[in-house]
């Protein structure tokens, strides 16, 4: 199989070579109708010397026509000339040979200049008046100098032309190596990727060339596989978390019950025990594939610049229309330009669940929320004076279904928090938590600048 960069270095060079070829040929042809049009000259300078010395050397002195003997009459190769008279007859020269025809002769007479190719030869005829009447004369010759001049031509042109083929050849295979040289480099670095390494990236280029938007478009893709990975650990890893301790209880329990014969009502009991666990595991498969479904929600969610002070009042509103008692201090700012980037819904659906959580576990009693504007960031605080959390726990708050809501009798899966927090690292920003048993919990939120 013909690799990419011989493919462009022969299509390079067919296409050079074939305009070479072209030039080349050009060149040739139009040398070649340059030399026989500076002959049919030269044959007609003949013709025209000859009318001079032979019908009108009565009319110049001797010393002009040794000065046109001297100049003009070198013999050609082959030359035959002729004049004619009225009557078609050779005339002022040597011979009486009837060299041309006279249907020949007529032409001349009828066009009053000819001159056309016989065979190796050219011929050259002109219609000429003189006092002593009119004549026709006719001029042939062989042009072998051109003739070996055009041979000389071809053969350098032969020879350059395979010269320059070559070195086109070594050239265009040169430049498609290097310009390949990124794509060799690419297909090398892709080598590496592996299920073990997911978050390896190509290195882009600074050229912003094809190669490098498909490098972007490989990097970009190596990002949803490697959310899609991580996604399917975690569903597998929750999985087996979750469903390891119900399943155990009914292991047990049908062990349990089948150890010994029992009465009916203990069959019963166990019965029911073993329904409560797989109510258990269908609640909890339920809320896996919710988990998957918004991890898949927030691996494709799209951003756009944001007015966050804006979005904060939104959300205060919201909190205010249910009655209850949010404190807010907000900054008043005029700049009407977007401060974040991000996902206005998602980031919402994070705040919310941060202040869900506050009047939740503090009984529904007054939540505070601030924002302030940092340096670098923003600093969201919410605050509530509720139960609090257990030192212990509080690594443990972020973690899908872990909940603490059974403990103050209200129902939750553990999945607030968990949300909240995977929303604010797809922002790029940070959340952290605070508390004190029985005196209340403090979450922090920054969002980078935009």
């Amino acid at each position: 199989m013909m690799k990419i960069k011989d493919r462009i270095a022969l299509f390079f060079t067919l296409i050079s070579t074939t305009m070479l070829l072209m030039v080349l040929c050009v060149v040739y042809f139009t040398f070649m109708k340059f030399l026989e049009a500076d002959f049919f000259e030269r044959l007609t300078d003949r013709t025209m010397v000859t009318a001079t010395l032979y019908l009108e050397a009565d009319e110049i002195s001797r010393d002009d026509l040794d000065v046109v003997r001297q100049k003009y009459l070198q013999k050609l190769n082959g030359e035959v000339i002729r004049i004619y008279d009225e009557k078609d007859r050779a005339t002022f020269i040597g011979d009486s040979t009837q060299y041309w025809t006279k249907s020949i002769i007529d032409k001349v007479r009828q066009k009053k200049h000819l001159k056309y190719d016989d065979g190796e030869k050219q011929v050259v005829g002109i219609y000429y008046k003189d006092n002593q009447g009119d004549f026709v004369i006719l001029a042939a010759a062989a042009d072998f100098g051109s003739h070996k001049r055009l041979g000389k031509l071809l053969k350098i042109m032969l020879f350059s032309f395979l010269i320059i083929s070559v070195i086109i050849l070594l050239l265009s295979r040169w430049v498609a190596e290097k310009m390949l040289q990124p794509l060799h480099r690419f297909a090398q670095e892709v080598k590496q990727i592996g299920f073990q390494n997911m978050a390896f990236r190509v290195k882009e280029q600074s050229k912003k060339d094809e190669i490098n938007l498909i490098t972007q478009s490989f990097n970009h893709l190596m990002e949803e596989l490697e959310q899609a990975f991580i996604l399917q650990k975690t569903f597998v890893a929750n999985a087996s978390h979750e469903l390891r301790t119900p399943v155990t209880r009914m292991m047990m329990t049908a062990e349990l019950a089948l150890s010994k014969e029992r009465n009916p009502q203990d069959y019963k009991l166990a019965i029911q025990s073993l329904l409560e666990d797989s109510e258990k595991m269908n609640e909890i498969i339920s809320a896996l594939l919710a988990l998957a479904k918004v991890d898949l929600t927030l691996t494709n969610a799209h951003f756009s610049p944001l007015r966050l002070d804006q979005l904060m009042e939104k959300i205060a509103t919201g909190w205010h229309y249910k009655k209850l008692p949010l404190k807010t201090d907000f900054p008043k700012t005029t700049i009407k330009q977007p401060e974040v980037l991000a996902n206005a819904v998602l980031l919402q659906i994070a705040l919310d669940n941060l202040l869900a959580n506050a009047f939740k576990f503090s009984n529904n009693q007054e939540v505070g929320c601030t924002l302030e504007v940092l340096k670098e960031n923003y600093l969201i605080t919410i605050k509530d004076t509720g139960v609090g959390i257990h030192e212990a726990d509080l690594t443990e708050v972020f973690k899908p279904f872990f909940t603490q809501s059974n403990q103050i009798g209200e129902a939750g899966e553990g999945m607030g928090l968990y949300l909240a927090q995977k929303i604010i690292s797809l922002h790029h920003g940070i959340i952290n938590v605070a508390s004190v048993k029985n005196q209340g919990t403090v979450f922090t939120v920054r969002l980078p600048k935009l």
